[in-house]
């Protein structure tokens, strides 16, 4: 064979070989990406991990589906109410006015990052969670008959994105690119790109929702208060109200739910009232008297000697501690960084030097508790020991944004002091501080800066059960120098000066979650300083901004973990809190005719959701008159 027939030959199978690669990449290419854009259809989401429940379940495994309905539970609420309406940051809102409102899924009492279909049959949605589908029910209705749609909830979206708490409006509009409906039961959410969505779909899907004809049909808005609540799909109704002082909420014998497995053997009482109290003394009271029949016990001094009355002597009345594996609640007392003599981390630390918590716990909660640490106390996700080598990657880059010690230290724990009130080895720590931040003490024993201006705190406070606590602070406060005073106020005066940021110091708690997400911003992000709700202290802080958002992306257990860790760090370095305590235990007390399955899942007392109503002992209690 000629040289040029040769060449020419080879050049054809070069060609062949070089065609069947680049063939081979695009089809490789072509299927990754299909991979990548793969639709996943499900009966609900993870946010990490697997669902612990299929679709064909009969039951969550702890309820009792056996379970008998019927009966009334009836709990205590403090203060007062003026309104129906949770949504609004007008007026004092209800107890329990959010239980009309289903979404489109809902999350169970055992497990962590999961929800399944609710108001949703199915959900659709690719892996990189860009956008969702929800497939409704189209038996779903509201407690008046009327259809439940897909109109319903696009409107629901709209009005909370709209006229919804400024907070959950900031996270709605940065994260959600549009939603519209795709058919009589079916809509769909986008979200905005280059934003983690991996909390998403669940974020959305669990929003409630509300009937869109019955806001039109009665000009109603969600920034107004009023006593008449809006209408909604859940399983209990308004039955009866005395405006301020007590409400009763009705099974609805049409719920649409009933018999959907996620709601086997839950929602059994057939009423469930909530008396209000104007102190936590004379809710107490009222509960020995049978006004109320179930009491969640948060005084450690009433758990510790107050259970001594005719009604456990008899027993009708069962004094239990059950166990409670979420996470604290960090309970704490937060300043208010808007004020200027807290924007020195000195002062802030010097401060929290003088709440003694062990002669708290020992004289005044008889060793009920424990002492919060982190945000996430009483789980692995609290931060401990050095930062590990992944921590480090994501705070290294913020070293100048970081308070001393994040770096190189342990994470911050709250001070220990000695079991009597006044801990002279914190008082010189406390002294050194505040001298050093240019607060020096005058003839008159207070400290002032170089201007004259008085140091000077005030605790807000509207429970007369906490001025066993509060005062001992105040007092060990002006050892210290500083002019420290206690107001104390009615719950409207206290929510309303809350709101309006109109505070010194103030008792607050932190519920954060398990999988946190979004919410962190609420808490915690500088662009809701101003304006959310629960960012009660107004952090404005780059570095927190920016683990948050590492938090949020997420997407193995272990980065979450380590997102946590640092985050934890940040925050407690911070000091803008003082930290109070928590109990891993529920310590309930009821009248016995309650039940509840042998077996308590973690993260819920479900009280109010899969007990039940003995009705054989309930007679037998009403009988004896050991209630009213």
């Amino acid at each position: 064979m000629p040289d040029c027939q040769i060449a020419m030959r080879d050049l054809r199978i070069l060609g062949i070989g070089t065609f069947l690669s680049v063939l081979f990449v695009a089809l490789f290419w072509s299927q990754l990406a299909q991979a990548e854009n793969e639709i996943i259809r499900s009966h609900g989401i993870s946010t990490l991990g697997e669902l612990k429940y299929g679709p064909d379940i009969s039951h969550l495994d702890y309820v009792n589906p056996e379970a008998p309905k019927g009966g009334e539970i009836s709990i205590w609420a403090f203060g007062s109410f003026d309104s129906m309406n949770p949504y609004s940051t007008k007026g004092r809102s209800g107890a329990m006015s959010n239980a009309f409102f289903e979404s489109l899924l809902t999350g169970t009492a055992d497990e962590i990052g999961s929800s399944y279909g609710l108001i949703a049959e199915s959900l659709e949605y690719p892996k990189d969670r860009s956008w969702v589908i929800f497939n409704m029910r189209p038996e779903a209705q509201f407690s008046d008959g009327t259809p439940l749609t897909a109109d319903d909830v696009l409107f629901s979206y709209e009005i909370i994105l709209e006229q919804g708490l400024p907070s959950y409006r900031a996270v709605l509009s940065s994260q959600v690119e549009r939603a519209e409906v795709l058919g009589p039961h079916q809509v769909k959410f986008t979200f905005k790109e280059g934003v983690p969505t991996r909390d998403l779909p669940e974020t959305v899907g669990g929003l409630p929702i509300f009937s869109k004809t019955f806001f039109e049909e009665n000009d109603r808005n969600l920034e107004d208060s009023s006593l008449q609540p809006f209408l909604g799909s859940g399983p209990y109704v308004l039955a009866e109200m005395d405006e301020g002082q007590s409400l009763i909420y009705a099974y609805n014998p049409d719920y649409w739910g009933a018999d959907l497995a996620i709601n086997v053997g839950r929602n059994n009482f057939e009423r469930i009232r909530i008396e209000y109290y104007a102190d936590y003394n004379a809710a107490f009271e009222g509960f020995k008297g049978g006004s109320y029949t179930f009491r969640n016990e948060a005084s450690s001094k009433i758990w510790g000697t107050g259970y001594d009355f005719p009604a456990i002597d008899n027993g009708w009345v069962k004094k239990v501690e059950l166990p409670d594996g979420s996470v604290a609640t960090g309970q704490s007392f937060v300043f208010n960084l808007r004020r200027p003599q807290f924007q020195d981390i000195r002062v802030r630390e010097a401060i929290g030097l003088m709440f003694n918590f062990e002669w708290s716990n020992e004289t005044l909660f008889y060793g009920l508790y424990e002492r919060i640490h982190s945000f996430w106390e009483n789980t692995e996700l609290a931060a401990s020991g050095m930062p590990s080598t992944a921590e480090l990657a994501l705070l290294e880059p913020l070293a100048d944004l970081l308070p001393p010690g994040v770096l190189d230290s342990e994470p911050v724990l709250a001070p220990e002091s000695r079991t009597r009130q006044f801990d002279r080895g914190n008082l010189r720590k406390a002294s050194a501080l505040l001298d050093e931040a240019g607060w020096i003490v005058g003839d008159d024993g207070l400290r002032r800066d170089a201007n004259g201006r008085m140091l000077r705190i005030e605790f807000l406070n509207d429970s007369q059960t906490f001025d066993r606590v509060i005062n001992p602070f105040v007092e060990n406060l002006r050892r210290l120098g500083v002019d420290a005073r206690h107001e104390r106020v009615d719950n409207a005066q206290a929510i309303n000066r809350e709101r309006s940021h109109d505070f010194d110091f103030v008792t607050t708690q932190f519920p954060l979650g398990y999988i946190p997400g979004a919410g962190l911003r609420q808490y915690f992000g500088s662009a809701t300083a101003d304006t959310s709700v629960f960012n009660t202290m107004g952090l404005k802080n780059e570095a927190v901004d920016n683990l948050v958002a590492h938090v949020e992306a997420a997407q193995t257990q272990e980065e979450l973990e380590t997102a946590i860790h640092a985050l934890d760090r940040v925050l407690r370095a911070e000091r803008f809190w003082v930290p109070q305590w928590f109990k891993d235990s529920h310590t309930v007390a009821y009248y016995d005719m309650f039940e509840h399955p042998e077996e308590l899942p973690p993260y819920s007392l479900g009280h109010l959701d899969f007990w039940w109503y003995n009705a054989e002992r309930g007679e037998e209690l009403r009988a004896a008159g050991a209630f009213q």
